[in-house]
């Protein structure tokens, strides 16, 4: 394939995927097949949410520091099937757990997170129908059991009973609270079986058959069950929490930030713009063309990914934007150099790229490695933050993009204009 050709080709698809980047920008809403986008993920500062500290009651715990670690554990599998983006858990001091989730009311998240959710299962005692005691049965190895929710798989889910057309929560036991639920469903035939949870009853069905593995909970609204099948799936908490402290970030205040920010982004592209089309002439434009690709690819990466959005993940993108311009300047300063050795254009050009490259790769890879020492300490429960984190992902892709954009799309463009009645005057690629 000859040169020209390849140019040609390398020039239709960065233009197609310039239009994909553009398009997926200004869809609210993308949904092709299983994928599914709805617009930037935005952090807790930028779009609001809930900010909380639990202290957890280790007092009984013969081992604090674990019981500790199995609460955040446990509060984290509850957030991720709850889909929340970006969330922060962490462990501070001896008891405590820090939990930020954006896009989450206060109320919400206390419900879900600060209940312990040990569910259990009893019986009808001696004293009446509002008399329950703990339904036991011969466990595997031939001693009394307690049926709780430690025998529980964690696959519960949501779905509409057939008859009321209310939620129901199906669970499944594993073979040992299986064999534990049929003892108690066979000699509780025609009674109720209360199930409780922390203590409270939340369902008493009368038992019609005998049952080894599965049943239903009822008698709960829709998000009370959503809530209840995640807690069963992510497991009870190994000891009580209590929330001590708890705050709502409105997204008024996100708002503001994100205009100011754009504001600033926008004025600072800008004057770069015009620095880069006033000093370097025909290839300060090309560069401006590669910027604006740039940025448009860029912003969509960071949607379709998705990456969450935080003012210090906006200064990462800002600062890859500043490295994108410093390759650029890196491979028309080697390019001015050549036309004052008496090099033609093109063999400038192409000399200046190949001299470059191995200063933008060294500096791109330093910030890489960087970035890979940034996320490492900000995933450090001691003093780790998802701003650390965010800032470090989005400097990262965006490096990683500046450099596509460095040494591909603003080639293929000087390729292009050295072929338009400019490619013919090296006065007009000679800085000022």
């Amino acid at each position: 394939m000859g040169l020209l050709r390849r140019v040609n080709l390398t020039l239709l698809f960065i233009l197609v995927l310039a239009a994909l980047a553009v398009w997926s920008l200004a869809q609210d809403n993308i949904r092709i097949g299983t994928f599914h986008r709805e617009g930037m993920r935005l952090g807790l500062d930028l779009r609001g949410g809930t900010h909380l500290v639990l202290q957890a009651d280790i007092s009984e715990s013969s081992n604090p520091a674990e019981a500790l670690r199995g609460a955040k554990e446990v509060i984290e599998r509850r957030i991720n099937a709850l889909g929340v983006t970006e969330p922060v858990v962490q462990t501070q001091g001896e008891d405590r757990v820090l939990v930020q989730l954006p896009g989450v009311g206060a109320a919400e998240a206390r419900q879900l997170i600060g209940a312990t959710a040990r569910l259990d299962f009893r019986e009808v005692g001696g004293g009446g129908p509002g008399d329950f005691v703990p339904a036991t049965g011969i466990g595997n190895d031939g001693l009394p059991k307690r049926l709780t929710g430690e025998y529980l798989k964690p696959n519960s889910f949501v779905s509409l009973d057939s008859t009321t057309n209310l939620p129901v929560v199906n669970f499944e036991f594993n073979p040992e609270g299986g064999r534990l639920f049929q003892q108690i469903t066979a000699r509780n035939l025609g009674r109720p079986l209360g199930i409780f949870l922390d203590d409270q009853l939340i369902s008493a069905p009368t038992v019609q058959a005998e049952i080894s593995d599965r049943g239903v909970i009822t008698g709960i609204d829709a998000t009370g069950a959503r809530n209840l099948s995640i807690q069963l799936n992510a497991g009870a908490l190994p000891v009580p929490v209590e929330v001590i402290q708890e705050s709502e970030v409105g997204a008024v205040l996100g708002d503001l930030y994100i205009r100011k920010s754009l504001i600033a982004g926008g004025v600072g592209l800008a004057v770069v713009l015009v620095f880069m089309l006033i000093y370097y002439r025909v290839p300060g434009l090309v560069a401006g063309g590669a910027l604006l690709v740039y940025t448009a690819i860029a912003m969509a990466v960071f949607k379709l990914i998705p990456v969450t959005l935080t003012l210090a993940g906006i200064a990462a993108f800002i600062l890859s934007i500043g490295m994108a311009v410093d390759a650029n300047i890196l491979v028309f300063e080697r390019m001015k150099e050549e036309l004052r050795s008496g090099r033609s254009l093109g063999a400038a050009m192409e000399a200046g790229f190949a001299r470059a490259w191995s200063s933008i790769r060294d500096s791109n890879v330093s910030t890489l490695i960087t970035c890979a020492i940034l996320f490492w300490f900000g995933s450090q429960p001691a003093f780790g933050t998802s701003l650390v984190r965010g800032f470090a992902v989005t400097l990262a892709l965006g490096v990683l993009i500046s450099m596509f954009s460095a040494l591909t799309v603003t080639r293929v463009f000087m390729r292009m204009t050295l072929r338009t009645p400019a490619g013919r005057r090296p006065d007009l690629f000679t800085p000022l």
